[in-house]
């Protein structure tokens, strides 16, 4: 891994995986909600949200997929990698006090074009709350290389 770059696409092989663990607070969901002016009372107003399907209040959604977006971009392909796509399916709320561990592991390498496909989940207590595919352009040796 470059420090500086992270892993160069010459250096990623399918089945690598990084992960990142965090507590959600209900500090980081105001503020997300105030960031994105998200204020949907399911994620700020408890006695509504008692009254929805979820029995309390859940952390935003892109809350959680903000964490693969960390993972991503600070340890695997890491520091370097641009965002191309990425597909989410959310499977399960997530809810203050809940540990989400983000997962992102290599599944195909497509060198031709300079990207690496990768799955992405989150889960909790071993449960999968979130998961879907990211498309990155890694940084490049060869590119590095290639410059005078």
């Amino acid at each position: 891994m470059n420090p500086q770059n992270g892993y160069d696409i010459e250096d990623l092989s399918p089945g690598m995986s990084a992960e990142l663990a965090k507590t959600i607070t209900d500090a980081d969901i105001v503020l997300f909600a105030g960031v994105t002016t998200d204020t949907n009372a399911i994620h700020l107003d408890e006695e509504y949200a008692k009254t929805t399907p979820f029995g309390g209040r859940i952390a935003h959604g892109m809350l959680s997929a903000g964490l693969i977006s960390a993972v991503l971009g600070s340890r695997l392909p890491g520091p370097g990698t641009i965002y191309i796509s990425q597909t989410l399916k959310f499977r399960a709320p997530v809810r203050p006090g809940d540990t989400l561990h983000a997962i992102v592991t290599v599944k195909e390498i497509l060198a031709e074009k300079g990207r690496v496909l990768l799955d992405t989940v989150c889960t909790v207590n071993g449960k999968t709350v979130l998961e879907g595919e990211a498309l990155m352009m890694p940084t490049s040796r060869a590119k590095r290389e290639q410059k005078p």
